[in-house]
């Protein structure tokens, strides 16, 4: 059954645990594991976590969050409509930071990837939107 959501809140860092915790309440029907359920956590994590830190230097923003799902598929939108990327190849190579004084890894996008099944992540002249996606059912782990 196809079912989805969407909500939007301001992008400081009180409301990255908040960001988390809807994701996993929304899913939770789908009975996934719970090493399903930390991975998307942890991914959801670093996606609010770059609109906070990157997105608006300036002012406080908004994060966009919309999550799907369809049987055993999981889709999350994160989107801002913040100052964009603007070397986005840059950005997708582990430990590129712009804020290397702030502790920053450059590891949020690497971590994304690796916990979801595809990402996909695209910059405008306002705003960056990333689509993350897995499929609860295929990554079952056996045994």
């Amino acid at each position: 059954m196809r079912n989805s959501m969407e909500i939007k809140f301001k992008a400081i860092p009180e409301n990255v645990a908040f960001a988390r915790n809807v994701v996993a309440s929304f899913i939770l029907p789908l009975n996934p594991s719970l090493d399903q359920l930390s991975d998307i956590k942890t991914a959801v994590n670093e996606a609010v976590t770059n609109v906070v830190v990157h997105a608006y230097p300036e002012k406080v923003g908004s994060v966009h969050m919309k999550i799907t799902t369809d049987n055993c598929n999981v889709k999350i939108t994160i989107s801002d409509d913040g100052i964009g990327i603007k070397d986005l190849t840059r950005a997708l190579t582990p430990f590129y930071t712009t804020k290397p004084d702030d502790e920053r890894s450059g590891m949020g996008f690497t971590v994304m990837e690796s916990f979801m099944d595809k990402l996909d992540v695209k910059s405008e002249k306002l705003g960056v939107t990333v689509t993350m996606e897995k499929d609860l059912e295929k990554n079952l782990s056996v045994g």
